[in-house]
Formats: C-alpha cells, sequence, structure tokens
C-alpha cells in the first residue's frame, strides 16, 4: 500500500515549497493529498498584526476595516489555489489528489489520518506571528490533535515553522 503524504496550504505551492517537499521523500513510493481551506473567516487582530508584521499596510488596513472574502470567492480562490499545486505535483512527476476544505482544515486532516495509510502531515504556510507564537496554528493543533508526525515549512523558503 502506498502511503500519504497529506499537504495542507493556505496558498498554491511555489517551485521552492514542491522542491523541498519532494527533497523529503525523494526515492519514496508516496502519494500526496493537498488541503486547501476557503479561508473567509480570518481572526482580525491576528491577521491584522501579522500583514503588519509583514509590512503589508494595505491588507492590514483592508482587514482593519471588516473586508473578509465572501464564500463564493473565497472557494473560487482556494480552488485556483489547489488546482495550480496539483499542476506542480504532477509536472515533477508525483501523483496528487486534493480537496477544498472549510476554514478549519482540523475535520479535513482528522478525516484524512481516519482513512489510513498517511505517514505524515506537511504544513506549508505564510510566517503567522500570532499563532504561531501562541502555537494555535494549524500545525500545531494537528500535532497535539492528530499523533501523527507534522512538519511546518513556510512558504517559498526552506525555514522551518
Amino acid at each position: 500500500m502506498t502511503e500519504t503524504i497529506v499537504v495542507l496550504t493556505e496558498d498554491a505551492l511555489a517551485d521552492a515549497d514542491v522542491a523541498h517537499l519532494l527533497e523529503l521523500h525523494p526515492q519514496d513510493e508516496v502519494d500526496y493529498r493537498v488541503l486547501v481551506p476557503a479561508d473567509t473567516d480570518q481572526p482580525l487582530l491576528a491577521t491584522v498584526l501579522d500583514e503588519l508584521g509583514l509590512g503589508d499596510l494595505r491588507d492590514a488596513l483592508r482587514r482593519a476595516v471588516g473586508r473578509e472574502p465572501d464564500a463564493g470567492h473565497a472557494r473560487a480562490t482556494a480552488t485556483e489555489r489547489l488546482e495550480r499545486t496539483l499542476h506542480e505535483l504532477a509536472a515533477a512527476g508525483r501523483t496528487a489528489t486534493g480537496q477544498v476544505t472549510l476554514d478549519d482544515p482540523l475535520p479535513a486532516l482528522r478525516a484524512a489520518v481516519a482513512d489510513g495509510g498517511v505517514r505524515e502531515i506537511v504544513v506549508v504556510t505564510y510566517p503567522h506571528l500570532v499563532e504561531d507564537t501562541l502555537h494555535t496554528d494549524w500545525a500545531s493543533r494537528a500535532r497535539e490533535e492528530l499523533k501523527v508526525p507534522v512538519l511546518h515549512l513556510y512558504s517559498g523558503t526552506s525555514e522551518l515553522g
């Protein structure tokens, strides 16, 4: 039975992300299952602080005045990110499937692990100052709840979260 690596990402994987992912399992026969949340309910304070910390004043202001994406737009964006990621993995010669999840991806992670055959979870996100510091980020929550190995990579870098 082929083992599965579950990849939870908030954006389409960049070339560097795919390269780092494949470096983790260079000779292994693994399938990838990609989960991309349709994020419509981002915590206001944490999101604004993250964007300010990253120097993104425009997005911080947009969030501060309460402009959250509507469900249809969030789902369309997540679907496009998922399709780009699946394309990149296929171009690298890897088998990958995926799905768009709800805002909170933990139920989808829980279901994937319950299906069996999950070797590990790789979470790829941008740095989130508040969540990462308080260990309320997706990777920390998955480690705590699911009891499978979880690796947290920061998007576009080789840095671990």
